[in-house]
């Protein structure tokens, strides 16, 4: 969420970042808010003068009484009594405004980086980098629920009864890859020196809408019927929560946090061929990282955090790339973000596995979160990227590390947490 105060003296600058952003409907509410905001700054003025004047009638009924003016007392009571009504008018306009002030606020978009590029969707997503040497080898790849299946380590079919459709079952070698993955990257984030953090796996709605535009809430998030709680989406929403509220000593920043937590997602809307299986599902497993920091550091943690990714994938012999996300395919908080994708040697081309973005202070006004520096107080940035989701992250591990009589080989990073395994047996 944008400064009001910067929305009012930089108002073309908003309009073009909502053109850049291919917006347009949204144009008008820059005016409007502004407008808005202007009758409300008039209405606390009016309110603050009759507040001045309230002290000091009061203080002047006193005197007249102690002279025995009784009749400029109370004429001067009435003057009070009027005023206090007028006041609570006041009152109740001025939250009216700043509820609407709110609203518009939270659905003006974030301004983007000057570095990101230009385009309407993510199809026009920029690559930035690509990580090791792509491989399609001189045998056929089956599809992922295949390759799992021929370990015994997957059931749809009952996790269809069960739950329905975008549910899992996985079984034996495949689950225990699954959790291998999860307690890797959990060590090594540890390593990177973040803190471990098991969430809450539900959140109130004013972390909800502290952290998400309402049209991503209602795509993405599922309700607590009669509660005001919600099933997290992703870790980092619920630790960024953890912060509302608060303010942090300058000397106190970074804070950096790696989470462990099932998520949960509604996945609206239909999907092709090669989201089947447990590619986009409505519950998986995450290791997040988040950080929150002064705003002048949070470039440098935008790029040690894709970083991370990176090189937890490559220590997996996972070929990855980079992919910055342009101005229509951010969404609204984002300042800046970039994807990275595994590569398929299947499908002979990469697969999103993970995004890394900065949110600048926009969640941080929307959930108060200050820090105290010399100069006062401010509003902090906060990041976040996956460090691994799988078991999306299974299919890209599962492809890469398949070898031609069906088994997969285990690289060394990962044996400790496979007791000791080299590779996976077909039964």
């Amino acid at each position: 969420m944008l400064d009001i105060r910067f929305v009012r003296e930089n108002p073309e600058t908003v309009k073009q970042n909502i053109r850049n952003k291919f917006q347009d409907a949204k144009l008008p509410l820059v005016d409007e808010v502004i407008e808005l905001d202007a009758r409300n700054r008039k209405v606390k003025a009016e309110a603050d003068s009759l507040g001045a004047s309230r002290n000091k009638l009061s203080k002047e009924i006193g005197q007249l009484m102690a002279q025995g003016k009784k009749e400029e007392a109370q004429a001067v009571k009435a003057q009070v009594t009027a005023n206090a009504a007028r006041l609570e008018e006041l009152k109740l306009e001025g939250k009216e405004l700043e509820e609407k002030i709110l609203k518009i606020m939270m659905t003006i978009p974030n301004i983007i980086d000057p570095s990101v590029p230009i385009g309407k969707d993510d199809s026009e997503n920029v690559e930035l980098e690509k990580f090791g040497d792509p491989v399609v080898p001189d045998f056929e790849i089956p599809y992922h629920t295949d390759i799992m299946k021929s370990f015994d380590g997957i059931d749809l079919d009952a996790a269809g009864e069960v739950a329905g459709n975008g549910f899992y079952y996985l079984m034996g070698d495949i689950a225990r890859l699954h959790s291998a993955v999860i307690s890797y990257a959990r060590d090594f984030m540890i390593d990177r020196g973040f803190t471990y953090c098991i969430p809450p796996f539900m959140i109130r709605s004013k972390v909800v809408t502290g952290v998400m535009s309402f049209a991503e809430m209602d795509a993405m998030m599922y309700k607590i019927e009669g509660e005001d709680l919600y099933l997290i989406g992703t870790s980092e929403h619920s630790m960024i929560g953890k912060f509302i509220d608060t303010t942090t000593a300058e000397e106190e920043l970074p804070k950096t946090l790696t989470s462990y937590s099932p998520c949960f997602r509604k996945e609206k809307g239909a999907h092709g061929i090669e989201e089947r299986g447990v590619y986009r599902i409505h519950q998986f497993e995450k290791q997040e990282m988040i950080v929150v920091c002064r705003p002048e550091e949070s470039p440098m943690w935008y790029e040690k955090l894709w970083k991370n990714t990176v090189d937890l994938f490559r220590s997996l012999d996972i070929p990855v790339r980079t992919l910055e996300c342009c101005s229509g395919d951010l969404a609204d908080l984002k300042v800046k973000s970039c994807d990275v994708e595994a590569w398929s040697p299947r499908q002979k081309k990469y697969f999103e596995v993970g995004s890394c973005s900065n949110l600048g202070d926009a969640q941080a006004r929307r959930l108060r979160i200050r820090v105290k520096g010399g100069d006062g107080k401010y509003f902090a940035h906060t990041l976040n990227n996956t460090v691994v989701a799988p078991p999306r992250m299974l299919i890209a591990f599962l492809e890469n590390n398949l070898q031609a009589d069906g088994s997969v080989k285990i690289p060394a990073a990962l044996q400790p947490y496979m007791g000791g395994k080299t590779e996976l047996r077909r039964k």
